[in-house]
């Protein structure tokens, strides 16, 4: 199982944990062909009319069979939950807080979906000399077991400050690289600041940092192969500690057969 598919059903048992009861996990078996697999499993309807603690633990359990049984039920189940249960808020910080302010943005169109734990954002000049900055930048991510993507490897709006946003907006990090004392950077890293994200900047010159931003820790970088390989294994160890960290391992053992119980 992949990162970001862990990361959807966690937050489907954050939201089945505040909402469901028996006859909502009933509806969710008819509606995925996983009725045994609810009914069958030895605690979760148990702990659920008891209050256990183990209930949130079951929950995941149980949502992991399902979808890995048949991927096509969790977009069943997702559209379940915003039927049943619309969530009235995202949470997009990198960095909970007591305090949290709703933001309506008048340029922007909020995404939806949600933060992708597994994903960096990397703000960056598009020209051609940055290529191999770009290419070390995946190098690292790769390393931590994370993905990254910069604007151009997406298109899904017709205005691209809107894709950058979007990507922005779903990231856990943010890589900016200053080089060059791009505006467009500028621009996005402050974007990124407003929603809270995890931002990692980077630049060839420390010159080209804004003043306000040269209390943050600059990884600097030369544009050489030595230095790239260097921003690699720099890179890598600043994402390790901002980040959720390296993603386990997918488990071993193989999906059951449709009629063995798995539990």
């Amino acid at each position: 199982m992949d990162t970001a598919l862990g990361n959807r059903l966690i937050e489907l048992r954050a939201r089945i944990v505040d909402g469901f009861d028996a006859n909502n996990w009933e509806e969710i078996g008819l509606l995925t062909g996983a009725t045994e697999l609810i009914t069958r499993h030895p605690r979760l309807l148990r702990s659920l009319s008891w209050g256990d603690e183990d209930y949130a633990g079951n929950v995941l359990t149980v949502l992991r069979w399902i979808v890995e049984r048949d991927p096509r039920t969790l977009p069943i189940i997702e559209a379940y939950l915003d039927n049943h249960f619309p969530s009235e808020s995202t949470f997009v910080s990198a960095k909970p807080s007591e305090r949290r302010i709703t933001f309506s943005p008048y340029v922007f169109n909020t995404p939806d979906g949600y933060v992708e734990r597994d994903l960096v954002a990397v703000m960056m000049s598009f020209a051609m000399e940055f290529a191999a900055v770009y290419d070390s930048i995946k190098r690292a991510t790769s390393e931590c077991g994370l993905r990254c993507l910069r604007a151009d490897d997406i298109w899904d709006d017709t205005t691209i400050i809107q894709d950058i946003f979007s990507l922005i907006f779903r990231a856990q990090v943010v890589v900016v690289d200053f080089t060059g004392k791009n505006p467009n950077v500028m621009y996005e890293t402050g974007i990124a600041h407003t929603l809270g994200k995890h931002v990692v900047p980077i630049s060839q010159s420390l010159e080209d940092v804004p003043f306000d931003m040269r209390h943050h820790r600059v990884l600097k970088y030369l544009p050489n192969a030595e230095g790239l390989l260097k921003l690699s294994g720099d890179l890598a160890a600043k994402l390790r500690q901002v980040s959720v960290g390296t993603p386990a391992p997918s488990p071993s053992a193989g999906v059951p057969e449709d009629d063995a119980f798995p539990f």
